[in-house]
């Protein structure tokens, strides 16, 4: 990692490192979301899948969405001795890959921060019971 990289986040709380790494991913630009993690940051996904990099979830969503944001509504900070957890709450809007617009999709994001940096990230959202309900199958 960079120094400059490693400079971006002296001074700023867990929840704007947080909020800094959301703002970059949905540009979308995974390499500056990528300066906000620790190298060998685990990202498990919607849907349990596993990733190293934001490269992976910026990839996963194309193949979902024509193009997605988040409406970050609040962020609630849990700080712990060592760590902190602090969970990224509100709602996705975009359009799906169709063309089709949407919003009011709730989203939670939980990132455990330490050091001014994002050492795990869990994400969880309501776009597959969506694509559900499109689709005629009650969610």
């Amino acid at each position: 990692m960079s120094v400059a990289a490693k400079a971006e986040t002296k001074g700023m709380s867990d929840a704007q490192v947080v909020e800094a790494y959301l703002i970059a991913s949905m540009i979308p630009d995974p390499d500056a979301a990528a300066a906000y993690m620790k190298p060998g940051t685990v990202i498990t996904f919607t849907g349990g899948r596993e990733f190293d990099h934001p490269r992976g979830p910026t990839g996963f969503n194309a193949r979902r969405y024509r193009w997605v944001k988040k409406k970050m509504e609040r962020f609630d900070v849990c700080p712990g001795a060592d760590e902190t957890v602090v969970y990224s709450i509100g709602t996705l809007y975009g359009e799906w890959i169709d063309g089709t617009p949407f919003e009011g999709n709730r989203y939670v994001d939980r990132f455990v921060v330490s050091g001014g940096r994002i050492v795990k990230m869990d994400v969880w959202n309501d776009s597959a019971e969506r694509i559900l309900v499109q689709r005629g199958i009650e969610a």
